[in-house]
């Protein structure tokens, strides 16, 4: 028994649990509220995608009139439920030799979703028959998931479910008016593993955390259920929906559902509704919170107490959540894209919001983006420690806005100081503070991939943005990463108000170089969206566009719009896609920019070797004495030589991938072992350029040459660092 239950309902995430309720179970810790949390969309998968499961899903379905595929699949309908358990585990992890049965051709059901794979040969090699199997085994899974929403329930998807009713939803009519309905299939499910749960726990509170548009039913779905059945219960929503969609909030019968609709950071709001429900003697405060009052929707922020500070939030605690039953999927044949789906990911954040703060479509208002602040880098190792601990996962995904540079650097020394075994990947900016060392670091403390905005690949329209980088900057810093071993991915945008025809296509061609030159591992497309929280949903007419505005009772987020230059920007999705497809892949850079649309486009207008050049740049920064030297290597073997010059010390030093040897003048080479010692990232304590630079000049002369020598030279291509 708990007094408070925390819920992420259905559905996010197959392989990794969203960690929303980890973080604030994390923080009542700290307060020592007793808390539970479930995930209950793992729980209605797993019951749907059982022996058990199947065969009710195929008893229940409606294959009359359906589509040859469908009729397919429930012709073999007894090989889906004969294999489904094994191939369940084997994408739990629990039974790997499988793979080789998966792979042989014979072994899973196949339907439409298997003649979109044409050359799995070269996308996963001989060696990758782990990851094949993966990639097949998801098909056979989403042959199934085709089957559901053809046959039982329109609804339903691995990653949301009833999507179309949470996106922009401005009136709750349609919502309300699905909830009036019989439950579905789906639903049935839900509820009964929820029911089960609340039985089981006996909360007093139940907060349902709901990020995307794609939870909203279900959570609905779900408070219907505690009020019926429930009714002393209270419950209470939060999280990514409520705190952009809601904070127009006006709806009455909302509360039909929900006591309280609590909005940004939730520490603290949760916090004041657990004692405001546990303890009804108190005088009743509450943080950005909407409720019901004399019949009337009230937001009341009524307390004189702050916000919890990004270091007293504690350690996300993921226990209660059954890790070890997380499905693993490769749904395309892609390293970058498969980071999202395959594989259990500890989910942390480095700083609260974002240092950049100005991008212009994006909702910069709102706390979570504009109030930044980091945390230090020894606590957040430290957080790394307790949660690989507790999990037994040392997969960290941070999952910030954008980390700051600064404090990547840190962190990365901390790991390689405490000699940590860890994998990580985080979002970024491609600005220029990622040199070339830096990404070293970085892939040497365990990071091994990026994500970022490139977004228009257009410098006009990048200072419109106020992205405050270059095309020619991003490739660069593209160049470091991929250069280092670490895959990049980036978020393309197009129809951004004021873009013209010209400069979508000269943003593909962009984008063409990049991969064909393999500075650019994986990419997305997506459509500019006006949001009610940014800079142009705030001010449109600073850039030409007209909004189509709604009376808001509900949802306040996407506004439809006329843009000023009466472009049709949707028809290039599928062009901008398909090519990208293929650019993923290493094909058709040859291709004409045309051939990827059925309707006329200008040439563009981009030089074909513009992206090389840009890499041909370097920059000749001057060393800032603040700067911090590291060597991330081994100690050497050092011996005494004698040369013409007299004698001299070799330093042998034996790396992963090879063994290589420099020799300094004897006295030098002394001082340069004593100083490799402090340099060496695993010391306490790092050195700065300057002073490095003052020990030397206290013995010697003429630094300059010497860090320029031809022995330094070498010691900085394997891995003397300048941070």
């Amino acid at each position: 028994m708990k007094d408070l239950l925390l819920v992420t309902p259905p559905f996010t995430q197959l392989n990794t649990p969203y960690p929303a309720t980890a973080y604030l179970k994390g923080f009542l810790n700290t307060k020592g509220i007793a808390a539970y949390q479930m995930d209950l969309g793992i729980e209605v998968i797993l019951e749907l995608f059982s022996k058990a499961g199947l065969t009710s899903i195929f008893a229940n379905a409606k294959v009359e009139g359906a589509s040859e595929n469908a009729k397919r699949i429930f012709g073999l309908k007894n090989d889906y439920i004969q294999i489904i358990d094994e191939v369940i585990a084997f994408l739990q992890g629990h039974k790997l030799t499988l793979a080789r049965q998966i792979c042989s051709g014979n072994f899973l059901p196949q339907a439409s979703r298997f003649s979109q794979e044409n050359d799995l040969e070269w996308a996963f090699g001989n060696m990758g028959m782990q990851d094949k199997a993966k990639h097949l085994a998801t098909l056979y899974l989403e042959d199934l998931s085709d089957f559901i929403i053809e046959c039982l329930d329109e609804n339903f998807g691995f990653s949301r479910y009833a999507e179309r009713l949470g996106r922009s939803a401005n009136a709750f009519d349609e919502l309300y008016e699905h909830l009036q309905q019989a439950p579905t299939f789906i639903d049935e499910i839900t509820l009964r593993i929820f029911k089960k749960k609340l039985e089981k726990i006996q909360p007093k509170l139940v907060c349902f955390s709901v990020p995307f548009p794609g939870n909203l039913y279900s959570a609905f779905r779900c408070a219907a259920l505690i009020k019926k059945h429930f009714p002393k219960i209270k419950t209470a929503m939060g999280g990514g929906f409520a705190n952009t969609e809601l904070r127009s909030l006006k709806e009455q019968r909302v509360f039909e559902y929900f006591d309280f609709i609590t909005l940004d950071d939730g520490e603290l709001p949760v916090e004041l509704l657990f004692k405001s429900v546990i303890n009804k003697t108190i005088p009743k405060e509450f943080k950005r919170t909407f409720c019901i009052e004399n019949q009337e929707v009230k937001y009341i922020n009524n307390t004189s107490q702050k916000d919890y500070k990004h270091s007293e939030v504690g350690t996300p605690d993921y226990s209660d959540l059954a890790l070890d039953k997380y499905i693993s999927v490769i749904e395309l044949a892609n390293p970058m894209h498969s980071l999202w789906s395959d594989g259990r990911w500890n989910k942390l954040t480095m700083a609260h919001g974002c240092y950049w703060g100005k991008c212009t479509f994006c909702d910069i208002s709102l706390d979570y983006i504009k109030l930044y602040e980091p945390i230090a880098a020894k606590i957040l190792v430290d957080r790394m420690e307790q949660m690989r601990a507790q999990t037994g996962e040392n997969g960290f995904h941070f999952v910030d806005e954008a980390a700051p540079p600064a404090l990547m650097r840190e962190v990365a020394i901390e790991i390689l100081r405490r000699g940590l075994v860890v994998t990580w990947w985080t979002n970024i900016r491609f600005e220029k503070s990622f040199t070339a060392d830096l990404c070293v670091l970085l892939k040497s403390s365990g990071c091994i991939a990026v994500s970022g905005g490139l977004e228009v690949a257009s410098d006009r329209l990048l200072a419109l943005i106020d992205k405050g980088v270059t095309v020619a900057q991003v490739a660069r810093v593209n160049r470091n990463f991929v250069e280092s071993g670490i895959m990049v991915h980036a978020y393309l945008m197009y129809g951004y108000p004021t873009q013209t025809i010209q400069e979508t296509v000269d943003s593909l061609e962009m984008v063409r170089q990049m991969f064909e030159l393999g500075i650019l591992n994986s990419a997305f497309w997506h459509q500019f969206a006006l949001t009610a929280h940014s800079p142009v949903g705030l001010n449109p007419e600073k850039l030409g566009i007209v909004p189509d505005y709604k009376d808001i009772m509900f949802a306040d987020n996407d506004i439809q719009f006329r843009d000023s230059t009466g472009i049709d920007h949707d028809k290039f999705s599928f062009g901008l896609k398909k090519s990208l497809y293929n650019y993923m892949h290493g094909l058709c850079f040859e291709y004409p920019l045309q051939d990827w649309f059925d309707f006329s486009i200008p040439k563009t207008k981009i030089q074909p070797d513009f992206i090389a050049d840009c890499l041909e740049d370097q920059d000749h920064n001057l060393i800032k004495p603040n700067a911090k030297i590291v060597w991330i290597g081994n100690q050497p073997i050092v011996e005494e030589i004698k040369t013409k010059k007299g004698p001299a010390l070799t330093f042998t030093f034996h790396e992963k991938m090879e063994t290589f040897s420099i020799s300094i003048e004897k006295e030098k080479g002394e001082w340069f072992l004593e100083n490799l010692k402090l340099m060496d990232v695993r010391n306490a304590k790092t050195i700065t350029f300057g002073e490095l630079k003052s020990s030397f000049e206290k013995q010697f002369e003429h630094f300059e040459l010497f860090w320029y020598s031809k022995p330094i030279d070498e010691m900085r291509e394997q891995g003397l660092l300048i941070l």
